[in-house]
């Protein structure tokens, strides 16, 4: 498969963002960084993830789709486990039905793989000592490759990995103890920004309920990171820059849709305030005796003594008057 229109976009992008930076900073090393180039890093993120935000923003959605059909999946799951055929279409007439994809919560990374890819391969190629026509491919000049290849990010060229041979470090004239150094911090720095960014992710749109879903969710939040302990010594430093401003770049832009957007609100569960309190406790949390026999039971309401008016009370040592007695009732025998 030929990615050369791939590698051609990039270079195209960052060379551009170069040509405004080297226009404000000038392109000497400062603090032994060359900060036009890392600056040219940094901004081909922020094009890209601005490119990319309506994606992310249906990927949101998504995800939150796929949390909400968790109990109809699982019906699905339980009434034709034993028929795969008719459960894999039932499933897609679920997902047909509430117009849900499970696709598009990856597409918005599988989107950036090429990318990734091509500023990778693009960093590889640089290289102080070459001459052949090649410097030239996708559009750089031999001036900017020349420029780009000895670049550097404190004294550490942008070029070289954490895994440089000696041979590969005497060309780039670099420090192997200073690579290493740089090189191990970015990548330290790398695997907890995809930590934090994975696990704010999972957070905000909830754990997932199925087995296998909740696996890949660990797979994702523990195995990502960790393989980039070993991977990432293969990354050029400037890679490894690309990644974790892409990270730190995604843990900004998630909080803002996760609050812009936020997830449905679910159930919440009863609380003390809608169930009766347990005896032998009141509600204001001091001991109140309990009753033997009415534990879990409602004690029932006594009714609440009328009030006596004090008016139509008899007086002390009045004879007591029947209630049914009128006054005036008895005739005199005459």
């Amino acid at each position: 498969m030929n990615l050369d229109w791939i590698y051609t976009a990039i270079s195209w992008i960052l060379l551009r963002w170069h040509d405004l930076w080297d226009l404000i900073i000038p392109d000497r090393a400062v603090l032994g960084t060359n900060w036009s180039w890392i600056l040219s890093i940094v901004f081909l993120v922020v094009t890209l993830r601005v490119i990319l935000f309506p994606l992310f923003v249906k990927q949101i959605k998504s995800q939150r789709a796929m949390q909400a059909l968790q109990p109809k999946m699982k019906e699905l799951q339980e009434k034709y486990k034993d028929d795969k055929e008719q459960l894999q279409a039932k499933m897609m007439e679920l997902y047909r039905t509430e117009k849900a994809n499970p696709l598009m919560g990856c597409l918005p990374m599988f989107l950036q793989v090429p990318v990734f890819l091509g500023l990778f391969w693009i960093l590889r190629r640089l290289d102080p000592g070459r001459t052949d026509a090649n410097i030239t491919l996708y559009g750089w000049t031999a001036e900017q490759f020349h420029d780009a290849s000895v670049a550097q990010l404190f004294t550490a060229p942008i070029s070289a990995t954490f895994g440089s041979s000696a041979e590969e470090l005497a060309v780039l004239g670099a420090n192997g103890t200073v690579v290493k150094i740089i090189a191990g911090v970015l990548v330290l720095a790398m695997m907890a920004t995809t930590f934090l960014t994975t696990r704010q992710m999972i957070m905000k749109t909830g754990r997932a309920e199925d087995p296998q879903q909740a696996m890949i969710q660990k797979l994702m939040l523990y195995g990502i990171p960790l393989s980039l302990l070993v991977s990432g010594a293969i990354f050029p430093i400037g890679v490894v820059i690309y990644w974790v401003t892409n990270n730190l770049f995604s843990l900004a832009q998630q909080q803002w849709v996760l609050r812009k957007y936020p997830p449905p609100p679910t159930a919440k569960k009863t609380t003390g305030a809608g169930k009766s309190a347990p005896a032998g406790k009141a509600k204001n949390g001091k001991a109140q005796p309990a009753k033997a026999g009415l534990l879990g039971r409602k004690a029932p309401v006594q009714p609440e003594p009328k009030p006596v008016n004090k008016a139509l009370a008899p007086k002390p040592g009045a004879k007591p008057v029947r209630p049914n007695q009128k006054r005036g009732s008895t005739k005199r025998k005459g």
